[in-house]
């Protein structure tokens, strides 16, 4: 498991690679998302039938897009606009929420999974600050259900609690522990040997 702390200034400009590598994480994304509406349906009412706010499980589902991007190009905005390239993109695809919804919660995503980044000053970097950010991105999931679609139930009763739970375990497993691993596999291939954190995962140096 490869961990890293730089206390050298990190290099914060982004490249036309991490464009690309963002983008292209965004529209796979956005596959899977659009997919995952169209069938957890039916397993998100049957989980809500049986402990009310238990759906939350299903969130990281819809939020691991910033963090992957986030570890992989770590340029600052990297979660952000993968998270609103899949919006957009799943948007376009078609889904139950309609297009401007998709676009402000992945926009909201986006922003607090790159909210622990920020902080640490895109220095550091190991599988605590991805589930960090995978939860935080359910954080944002939560409440920007709570203050639209979902107003009139009292946040703080047991629904409003028990979703929140969910939502954030469910952001810091898919989107946190999950990703780390995904993208610890894909460096080992040799493909992510055009950033720095493909090179640190393989041993090569700068």
């Amino acid at each position: 498991m490869t961990s890293t702390t730089t206390s050298a200034r990190p290099v914060l400009r982004w490249r036309v690679v991490d464009i690309a590598v963002a983008s292209v994480i965004g529209v796979a994304s956005s596959l899977i998302y659009w997919l995952v509406a169209l069938i957890s349906t039916g397993p998100w009412n049957f989980l809500e039938a049986i402990i009310p706010g238990f759906g939350g499980v299903f969130n990281g589902l819809w939020l691991f897009a910033g963090p992957l991007a986030a570890v992989i190009v770590r340029k600052p905005g990297a979660a952000i606009y993968a998270e609103v390239v899949a919006a957009v993109l799943e948007a376009l695809m078609g889904n139950i929420w309609g297009g401007g919804a998709t676009f402000v919660i992945g926009l909201v995503q986006g922003v607090m999974a790159e909210l622990i980044f920020v902080i640490l000053m895109y220095r550091k970097w190991n599988p605590s600050t991805l589930v960090l950010s995978g939860a935080l991105s359910g954080l944002g999931c939560w409440g920007y259900s709570f203050f639209t679609n979902l107003q009139a139930i009292d946040w703080g009763g047991s629904y409003g609690i028990i979703y929140l739970l969910t939502t954030l375990v469910s952001g810091a497993v898919i989107a946190g522990i999950l990703m780390w691993y995904l993208y610890i596999a894909i460096a080992k291939t040799g493909a992510l040997d055009h950033f720095a954190s493909g090179r640190e995962v393989r041993g090569i140096a700068d």
